[in-house]
């Protein structure tokens, strides 16, 4: 029943549906069958309701809110302008600019998306224009992008703390040092990759000093949300509000970048991926209340534990799926489907569940730049469009190896998901 149910989604995520309503339709099925159809009825407002009812939730279409604003007002060219009159002088450093700019701005807005559109949009063309490799200027700024999900503030983040009841703040936590790491690496392919270019000449100390006064209120901004959150001043729900505000203050009277004739988008650019988030999380309560009935989350732990088999294998296989998943579906569709069912068998078997927060993001990483539906590749494409597919794709594939590498440094050192949070514990 597990299998025909789970062949069932399969079936109509092939024709087509979106993800949200083949998960509610393969639930309504289920309930169906199994309740009879009263009972089934009057469950399913139940589960809706149920699925949102948590104020974690309220976040994150603060922090989609906040991701709006900074986009909308080119904080994000802002913060790319700053990062090159600092680093431009170094090897590749145009391109360790573009990729310091990205961190810079995940840590404020905590969206891959906006992220990798920001930055992408202004990079792409001063990159080209000084002789770096196309496909290595598409796969940093791919790659530069999915920083968005692994540097706090982060939406998934958000919705696995939702869904296992983590601490959202030990979640925040658990991914600095990892993704300062990932920066670090990303920016080692591009120095090793440019290494032949010619330097550019350094800023004046007064050129960059200067820069650095015009952006110190967007920089300020992650010190804020996530310092106010680690030091215990605010919840990370508080935080997304105080962001929002702040960001809202910035770009209005300080950059004066964002006028009101942009808010109505920004409202329905939110509403829309407010919208499409909750929604995959309505659907995925209906088929896994299903699951529930079938006992399938204690059904695969018991059967996984059974086997005898070392857990390092175990977790071996569970990163090919998610690596599979990747390859067909986005972030939010694949924590939801998978989380609630692998996340008893993680704890079964001994796993943190903060340390296992970072892997999991590191393979969403992945997915993000993973043909056939890697979204970083199509937001690429997008604002570069005479770029072909298969440059871009050639361009990710060192930056999508060093994420795997961060996956294996982090099983043999899970210290470094966890040092962080114990500390500030």
């Amino acid at each position: 029943m597990i299998a025909g149910f789970t062949i069932l989604l399969l079936v109509l995520l092939a024709l087509g549906l979106p993800v949200a309503f083949a998960l509610g339709m393969g639930g309504v099925a289920g309930m169906l069958a199994f309740m009879g159809g009263e009972s089934a009825l009057n469950q399913l407002p139940i589960l809706g309701y149920k699925s949102l009812d948590d104020f974690v939730l309220t976040a994150v279409p603060m922090y989609i809110l906040m991701s709006q604003i900074l986009l909308t007002g080119k904080v994000g060219n802002n913060l790319f302008e700053l990062a090159n009159k600092w680093l431009r002088h170094l090897p590749g450093g145009l391109g360790i600019a573009t990729v310091m700019a990205c961190a810079i701005f995940a840590a404020i807005t905590g969206s891959s998306v906006a992220c990798a559109v920001t930055i992408g949009a202004i990079a792409i063309p001063e990159m080209l224009s000084r002789g770096y490799d196309r496909p290595l200027v598409l796969g940093a700024v791919a790659a530069g992008g999915t920083l968005g999900i692994l540097i706090p503030p982060s939406i998934p983040m958000i919705l696995y703390g939702a869904i296992t009841d983590e601490s959202i703040g030990k979640l925040f936590m658990s991914g600095v040092v990892p993704g300062i790491m990932m920066t670090a690496m990303i920016m080692g392919i591009v120095v090793f990759r440019s290494r032949h270019l010619e330097r550019e000449q350094a800023a004046s100390w007064s050129e960059r000093m200067e820069e650095l006064r015009k952006n110190i209120w967007g920089l300020l901004l992650p010190v804020i949300v996530v310092g106010g959150i680690y030091t215990g001043v605010f919840t990370p729900t508080e935080a997304a509000g105080i962001g929002t505000i702040y960001s809202l203050i910035i770009t209005f009277f300080i950059y004066k970048s964002l006028h009101l004739s942009d808010l109505p988008s920004i409202l329905n650019d939110t509403i829309k991926n407010t919208c499409m988030i909750f929604a995959i999380m309505i659907g995925a309560t209906l088929f896994g209340f299903v699951l529930t009935i079938l006992d399938a989350p204690q059904a695969l732990t018991n059967t996984v534990v059974g086997m005898q088999a070392s857990k390092w294998l175990i977790f071996v296989a569970i990163n090919i799926l998610l690596l599979f998943l990747g390859c067909i579906l986005e972030y939010v569709s694949i924590i939801f489907i998978t989380l609630p069912i692998l996340f008893p068998l993680i704890v079964q078997l001994g796993f943190d569940p903060i340390w296992f927060n970072v892997v999991m993001l590191l393979n969403l990483e992945l997915a993000l730049i993973t043909p056939p539906v890697g979204m970083n590749l199509f937001v690429l494409q997008g604002i570069s469009p005479e770029s072909k597919m298969t440059e871009i794709i050639k361009g990710v594939i060192p930056f999508g190896a060093a994420m795997a590498l961060e996956i294996l440094i982090l099983c043999f050192f899970p210290q470094l998901a966890t040092w962080l949070p114990n500390i500030v514990k």
